[in-house]
């Protein structure tokens, strides 16, 4: 397993204020599209799989 060699210091990560609805909204849209292209392709995958099995 790969070790950190660099130890950040900080109490927090990001800005001081809180998100506004739009970026609230944007984040949201975009783990929502990253999970749909992982089920498309965990789909492929698993189909290629059966195909050369099959074959």
């Amino acid at each position: 397993m790969k070790t950190k060699i660099t130890e950040l210091d900080v109490d927090f990560i990001g800005g001081e204020k809180t998100l506004s609805k739009e970026e609230e909204a944007q984040i949201s849209n975009y783990i929502q599209a990253q999970k749909i292209q992982r089920e498309k392709k965990q789909i492929r995958s698993t189909t290629i799989r059966r195909n050369k099995a099959l074959a």
